[in-house]
């Protein structure tokens, strides 16, 4: 019977300096990364790992991207039920055009959110260079979009009565 050694206790993430002194500075980061009730479970649970990833970030740099990633992906998911197949690029304009995204959402979702995406999908973020600010402010973004989402109707949903 062999015997596996225990894991090394995480140790902070040098790259993380100038962002955070101690893990606890990360609450004060990912604070205001409140999640809305009435989404659905699965886009809650995406959202949270989302924000808990970047606030682990500060033992694993990665993390963050991965959160900013995850937090794309709910927005993609999202955007494919409502619209259908299609690409995340196409799901993005056409959820601009119909009022849906802000001209800032969209730039940062398109320039930003779409690379790291691509990224996280191929297997290629640890070249990927993100902020915490960028990185809180996509996962803010998708955040505001699936509470927008939700808040609306599908194009050609019928309620209840009709």
């Amino acid at each position: 019977m062999s015997c596996t050694p225990e894991l090394p206790w995480p140790v902070p993430d040098e790259r993380f300096r100038h962002w955070a002194s101690q893990f606890a500075d990360m609450h004060d980061l990912v604070r205001d990364l409140v999640i809305p009730s009435g989404l659905p479970r699965g886009a809650e649970s995406v959202l949270t790992t989302a924000r808990e990833l970047i606030r682990m970030s500060y033992y694993r740099y990665e993390f963050m991207m991965i959160g900013a990633a995850t937090s794309v992906i709910a927005i993609e998911t999202a955007l494919t039920d409502r619209y259908g197949k299609g690409t995340l690029a196409g799901h993005l304009k056409q959820a601009r055009a119909d009022g849906l995204l802000t001209e800032e959402h969209y730039d940062l979702l398109d320039s930003c959110g779409r690379p790291i995406r691509n990224r996280y999908a191929h297997g290629d973020l640890t070249h990927a260079a993100l902020t915490p600010p960028l990185a809180i402010g996509m996962v803010r973004t998708s955040i505001a979009i699936l509470a927008e989402l939700r808040s609306t109707r599908r194009p050609g949903a019928t309620t209840a009565s009709g």
